[in-house]
């Protein structure tokens, strides 16, 4: 009797399209590893395909994927290389370019808490002034930090009722456990 044995593709992954989540579509988009890191080489002037798999030690049929799919996210962009007669570069769109602050705030994170013996291998200054970047941070309107305990979700012009049975759910745990505490 043969035994037929299923095996799970690891490459797998579940897309998040459908779902009414900013954050899930958002890493739908960005969410896979080598996408933040072309994103991330392209803020360091990487443009050309033998440049990003150099840099990144990536394979060239992973690192073809995944610059499709940021074409296609509209994040990259191709572009003719003046120097390389017909040859493309890649470089940011505005989309693309928007993701700068997830990049620093992941740079901070890893920098405090994953950097070797507590030192970071790089500060981003301002080149203006020479002075480190202010950390990214969650703030109220009048400079103050906020820490997702300070903020209470509302629905939004996109919620659907699921949303919302969410939105009072995390805020009954979330914000009720605040109100614990300071009582």
């Amino acid at each position: 009797m043969t035994k037929l044995i299923v095996v799970k593709n690891p490459m797998y992954r579940k897309r998040f399209t459908g779902m009414n989540c900013t954050i899930a579509r958002a890493l739908d988009e960005v969410g896979e590893w080598w996408s933040l890191l072309i994103v991330r080489e392209c803020t360091q002037g990487t443009t050309r395909f033998d440049e990003f798999q150099r840099e990144l030690g990536i394979a060239r049929n992973v690192l073809t994927a995944r610059l499709e799919r940021l074409i296609e996210a509209g994040i990259l962009e191709r572009f003719p290389l003046q120097d390389r007669a017909n040859t493309d570069g890649y470089r940011l769109t505005g989309k693309g370019e928007a993701l700068y602050p997830v990049l620093v705030a992941l740079k901070q994170w890893g920098d405090d808490w994953l950097a070797p013996n507590g030192k970071p291998p790089l500060e981003l200054v301002d080149r203006k002034t020479g002075e480190p970047i202010e950390r990214i941070t969650v703030h109220g309107k009048d400079g103050s930090p906020l820490s997702f305990r300070d903020l209470r979700f509302e629905p939004g012009p996109g919620a659907t009722s699921t949303t919302e049975r969410v939105i009072e759910n995390r805020n009954q745990r979330i914000l009720g456990q605040a109100d614990e505490r300071s009582a």
